[in-house]
């Protein structure tokens, strides 16, 4: 089920994405087969299948229900305690894959094979004959790519559980991979594999000036990363500058290996090009910088769907006019899809799902609102009782236009297991459905890889009030909502808070140590890729906690009305991402607080 060709082939690519888009539905027939006889005698199979007259499509269907990550996640986690990995998989679980979706404060974990990363590589190499079809000549030259590893947690069985990316980069596919014209990278492996995200931002930004006359494209996985660098070479850019210079590399850089492979890059000192740079970086605006910088670059690669689209004003900026090209739909569950049209517009980007990557069912979803999607089951929960699993249709059987969540049946040992992703189809190439993505069921607040769910922002919320609020300040919690501020650098999260003092109708007194120590306990009680993300990786700025007068959620309320909201139904929306909506609230502002100090994280282990 792991076709082979040679990426530097873009025919024999393109063929190949023909075939198999062609025979989507022989092909996901033939994915389900081989998953159920590899896999049947597995511990969660037997408890629904029975032996050879099961392995169909329709037994698998009547038998096996759709399930969310609590269901399955006492399975896993015995195999994370140390038990076979014959529970959920024929094949030895290798790794687990942490999820940027959280369950009771703590990573979901994905198993996974190393077949699973051969199906990886083979997904990559498929974007590759696609970028070739429509950009010529990026065998020419280099991609500056910047990539980074994140940090592992060992489990009770001494399996190692870890992001997706992190698990690829530091794999074998990845550290051996066979040249391929069309992608070679400008950052040597070993500034990818450092540790030190800081140091690895510092060397790959370096090797990319360095080698910038190669450059013919730029960009990262997600667009929020790649932000992150541009703001990185911002402030760094003279130091940068000065080891160009020179020929050597700043004494902070201390990972041998690091340090050694961006020596071999830098070879010599090189005044003119310091200067060159350093002139670009100088100018008052930084506005199309990227092009400035690289001015062979043909486009941006980076993911700007989803909670991503947030960036797509920032990039324009930046880039110059370069196109932002978003490649691929994946996830630490399952890779999915690839965008055949590379080159379009980011807000019409759509993905072509790969038939053989695993199983595919699709929930219907019903779209009842410009703000809200409701399942078609009648509920939008992760503890739904009444799911209607008769309205689960295949890959080839989606209708245009319509709602889905997407259910996978993988290789690894997940079974009809629901992402949580909503995707409307778009239309079908070949046989195989292209679909947007539309957004993350449940979640309010994002800013890089956190997902942070209305639930969550509910409880820490409250924690912050009994803490700081009620006892200490005597002050009433009126009403709340939220907004991914991502205008500047790191982006970071803002509650907007209506506050009245308990015993009287005039403004609140605001102490500003109170209101830090609300925003400071609000972080501490996010979940843990959140405070990861600001503590570790320092993708996310601190927590924001803007009060606002009296009467102002009353206002909202109108507006919201005003827009067509019905009276009667209303609900305080929990994030806002409306113009209108956040002019209203930030006109009202009367005090902004932000915590003094990152939360408190360290890669716990994962025992039950």
């Amino acid at each position: 089920m792991i076709p082979s060709y040679d990426p530097n082939d873009t025919e024999a690519g393109l063929k190949l994405l023909e075939d198999i888009t062609t025979n989507a539905d022989a092909i996901q027939e033939q994915v389900l087969h081989q998953i159920l006889s590899q896999n049947s005698g597995t511990q969660y199979l037997q408890a629904f299948l029975d032996g050879e007259s099961d392995k169909n499509q329709q037994s698998f269907k009547n038998k096996v229900p759709v399930v969310n990550y609590d269901d399955i996640k006492p399975f896993i986690q015995r195999i994370a305690d140390g038990e076979s990995s014959d529970i959920v998989s024929s094949q030895p679980i290798t790794e687990l894959l942490t999820s940027s979706g959280t369950s009771a404060g703590k990573p979901k974990l994905m198993p996974s094979t190393a077949e699973e990363l051969e199906r990886k590589t083979f997904f990559y190499s498929m974007l590759v004959p696609v970028m070739n079809k429509y950009v010529n000549g990026l065998d020419e030259g280099k991609g500056m790519y910047l990539l980074f590893i994140k940090p592992e947690i060992k489990t009770p069985s001494g399996l190692m559980a870890r992001p997706v990316l992190t698990s690829y980069y530091k794999s074998q596919h990845f550290r051996n991979r066979p040249f391929n014209k069309y992608n070679v990278y400008t950052s040597p492996d070993q500034t990818i594999l450092c540790q030190d995200s800081k140091q690895s931002m510092y060397c790959q930004l370096l090797c990319g000036l360095v080698q910038r006359a190669h450059v013919l494209r730029v960009g990262a996985v997600f667009a929020s990363a790649f932000l992150r660098a541009v703001k990185f070479l911002e402030d760094h850019y003279k130091e940068l500058c000065a080891d160009i210079r020179t020929g050597t590399v700043t004494n902070w850089i201390t990972e041998p290996a690091c340090r050694d492979s961006v020596l071999s890059i830098l070879q010599r000192p090189n005044q003119e090009l310091a200067d060159e740079i350093e002139s670009e970086c100088a100018e008052k605006s930084w506005e199309g910088i990227l092009r400035r910088l690289w001015p062979k670059a043909k486009y941006v690669e980076v993911i700007v769907t989803g909670s991503m689209a947030q960036y797509i004003p920032t990039l324009e900026f930046y880039s110059g006019g370069l196109p932002l090209v978003s490649t691929m739909y994946a996830s630490s569950e399952c890779y999915f899809g690839i965008n055949l049209n590379p080159l379009c517009d980011p807000s019409d980007v759509s993905y072509t799902l790969l038939p053989n990557m695993a199983y595919f069912e699709f929930l219907p979803v019903d779209d009842k609102s410009h703000e809200e999607i409701h399942f078609a089951s009648h509920s939008n929960t992760d503890d739904d009782d009444t799911l209607k699993e008769d309205l689960i249709v295949d890959l080839v059987n989606v209708e245009v236009d319509r709602y889905y969540e997407i259910v996978i049946t993988t290789f690894t040992g997940l079974y009809r297991y629901r992402v949580g992703d909503i995707l409307k189809v778009t239309g079908f190439y070949n046989k195989a459905p292209q679909f947007r993505f539309v957004q993350r069921r449940n979640v309010v607040l994002s800013i890089d890889t956190d997902k942070t769910s209305e639930e969550d922002l509910l409880n820490a919320v409250t924690q912050a009030k009994l803490n700081h609020l009620q006892k200490p300040s005597s002050l009433l919690l009126t009403e709340y909502t939220s907004y991914a501020d991502t205008s500047s650098i790191p982006g970071h999260y803002v509650l907007f808070w209506e506050l009245k003092p308990r015993h009287n109708n005039e403004p609140p007194e605001l102490e500003d140590k109170t209101m830090e120590l609300c925003c400071s306990e609000v972080e501490d009680c996010l979940d843990y890729v959140y405070r990861r993300c600001r503590n570790k990786d320092k993708s996310i700025g601190p927590l924001e906690i803007r009060v606002v007068s009296l009467g102002t959620f009353d206002l909202l309320m109108d507006f919201c009305v005003s827009q067509g909201s019905s009276v009667n139904q209303y609900k305080t929306p929990r994030c806002v991402k409306s113009g209108g909506a956040l002019e209203i609230l930030d006109s009202r502002v009367i005090g902004r607080f932000f915590s003094q100090r990152v939360p408190r994280w360290e890669p716990l282990g994962l025992d039950s």
